[in-house]
């Protein structure tokens, strides 16, 4: 059954490669339509939660539960059926396709579009439009038939944004959206970030702390593949352990 409350509930979560415990005994319980952000050193084991979650890799221990089903086995196409979106710290896109055939591709490949030989691409009418309302949303009207090649690196990090929200997930995971970004690219993608519905929740990993404050409803913060801390963004600037293995550090 459903569960209406828990978007996201990781239980005892382990992972281990060779002898280094990359995530040691996680726990995470993330409710529905919040925003979460997940902090630490690198190698706190962040990206390596991230990748059990979505299903790129097999636990060692745990179980892992999206909305009250049992994801733990499924793999990362069954996940992205049940609603699970993401982005990665390194892009992921088709640089020489358009942005338009980039969004169309993203939202058809998640609804299972059969694509007919005889048949162009732009005779999709009703998933073109749903590309062109997702190109709006995330600031790319502009653009829809550039080359992902041409365009910024900037307008890129929105793109990518973009095929995540195109797959219509219910849980979008963003793993470092702003790294590489100017100040005012960071900006506008945090704007972007802030304005999806209050009905998808979102978990970022993200280390420009003033984007997490921002964003963040809670924080959780992981040390050496272990969850340290949890809570509120004053909650986690108060901390005192946090300060000494985070924030008190450039954290790079």
């Amino acid at each position: 059954m459903p569960d209406q409350k828990h978007a996201l509930t990781v239980t005892s979560v382990s992972k281990s490669f060779g002898g280094v415990h990359a995530v040691r005994s996680t726990n995470l319980v993330v409710p529905v339509g919040e925003r979460r952000a997940l902090i630490g050193p690198n190698g706190a084991g962040k990206t390596t939660l991230f990748n059990l979650i979505a299903g790129e890799l097999p636990v060692d221990e745990g179980k892992i539960e999206l909305f009250g089903t049992d994801i733990t086995k499924k793999s990362i196409q069954e996940r992205a059926k049940l609603g699970l979106g993401r982005t990665y710290q390194i892009s992921q896109l088709f640089l020489e396709l358009t942005v338009e055939e980039n969004l169309f591709l993203a939202g058809g490949a998640n609804n299972k579009l059969e694509f007919h030989f005889l048949k162009l691409w732009r005779n999709y009418d009703e998933e073109r439009r749903w590309a062109r309302q997702v190109a709006d949303q995330v600031g790319l009207a502009d653009h829809l038939d550039q080359k992902v090649s041409e365009i910024s690196h900037g307008l890129q990090r929105q793109l990518e944004l973009g095929m995540a929200i195109s797959m219509r997930p219910s849980l979008i995971m963003l793993d470092e959206p702003a790294a590489g970004l100017s100040p005012s690219e960071r900006l506008i993608l945090t704007r972007l970030i802030k304005n999806l519905p209050r009905q998808v929740t979102l978990i970022l990993i993200e280390h420009d702390m003033e984007i997490v404050l921002d964003l963040a409803d809670n924080i959780t913060v992981l040390h050496r593949g272990a969850v340290i801390a949890e809570g509120t963004p004053a909650e986690i600037k108060s901390n005192q352990e946090v300060q000494n293995v985070y924030l008190g550090s450039s954290h790079a």
